[in-house]
This record gives C-alpha cells, sequence and structure tokens, in this order.
C-alpha cells in the first residue's frame, strides 16, 4: 500500500512537473533564439511601406512613358490598395480588398515596355529608401506568391541584381542611334 501511494504521488509530481518545466525549457529556447522577423517587420512596418508606395506612386505620375495609365485613377484609392496589398503579403496585420493583378490590369494592354518602366519606378523607390536587395527580392516573391505576379518577381530580381541600392542612378546622355542599314539585294 505504501509503495502504491508512493508511486501515485511521484506520478503525480511527474505529470505537474513535467509541463512546468517544458515551459521553462521553452522560454530558455526563446531567449536564446530570437524568432526571426517578419518581411513586413525589416521593411519598418506600414509606415515604411506607405513611403514606398507613395514614392513609387510619384515616380509612375512623373513617368511619360507610363502616366497615362494612371490619369483617371483615384490617387489615395490606388495608394491604400497597394500598402494593404504589399503589407498583408509580407505578414503584416492589413488585409488586401482588392482585384487579383491579372482581373485588375485585364483590357489595359499593358506592353513589355510598360511593365519595364513600372518595375524601373518601383525599384528606383526602393532604392531611394535604401531598400536591401535580399528584402527586394524577398518581397518580389512574396507578392508574386500572393498575386501570381511572375512577371513582377523576375524584373524586380533582375533591376536588384542589375544595380546596387547604394549607389545612386547617374543619369547617362542619350545619344543617337545609327540608323539601320538594310542590306543590299542580290
Amino acid at each position: 500500500m505504501k509503495f502504491a501511494r508512493s508511486l501515485i504521488m511521484g506520478l503525480a509530481l511527474v505529470g505537474v512537473a513535467t509541463p512546468a518545466f517544458a515551459d521553462t525549457m521553452a522560454k530558455k529556447e526563446e531567449k536564446k533564439a530570437p524568432a526571426a522577423k517578419s518581411l513586413y517587420d525589416r521593411l519598418g512596418g506600414k509606415d515604411a511601406i506607405t513611403a514606398v508606395v507613395k514614392e513609387f506612386l510619384g515616380n509612375v505620375v512623373a513617368d511619360k512613358r507610363i502616366n497615362a495609365f494612371f490619369k483617371n485613377a483615384d490617387a489615395a484609392k490606388l495608394q491604400g490598395l497597394l500598402v494593404d496589398q504589399v503589407c498583408e503579403a509580407t505578414g503584416g496585420p492589413c488585409k488586401y480588398k482588392g482585384k487579383d493583378m491579372k482581373t485588375a490590369h485585364k483590357g489595359m494592354k499593358v506592353s513589355e515596355a510598360d511593365f519595364t518602366a513600372l518595375v524601373e519606378d518601383l525599384v528606383k523607390a526602393l532604392d531611394k529608401f535604401k531598400v536591401p536587395k535580399k528584402e527586394k527580392e524577398e518581397l518580389a516573391f512574396t507578392v508574386d506568391a500572393e498575386q501570381g505576379q511572375e512577371e513582377l518577381n523576375e524584373k524586380i530580381v533582375q533591376e536588384a541584381e542589375a544595380e546596387p541600392a547604394t549607389e545612386p542612378e547617374q543619369e547617362q546622355e542619350e545619344t543617337p542611334e545609327e540608323p539601320a542599314t538594310e542590306p543590299e539585294q542580290e
């Protein structure tokens, strides 16, 4: 009887002590290895995302190559949608309520050159705020996964690889192209 009582007491203590011990060990592990920050946090949160989106839209409006696409857009609504889209896609608390990108741009006849101009304007905004290459690429992949924007992903990565974010772009003088000569026919 004494043995049975000791066994029951021992099991009860182990049953109570084990969760407490596990909880203590888990807390020690948390202190040793801090949780990895989300992309949202590494980008600086909603205020930083808002600043980049605002700069990006300013670049787009000033870009004669593509600003006609945005001439009738509600700028405040567009900015809000873009901030929410990036915020949600990067792990932030926002909820994007707009259309998917394919639906939103259906029928707009966006050419490869238009799309390239848009990406250049985005990269310019990211560079202005010194967003590191790793975060630019992760942002491209994250938005790609959320919205199915494979082309945007590829172009942002290409732009990030082409130009370092820390050096400002230098404007180059355009040189007139030589007129193409047609081959002589025999």
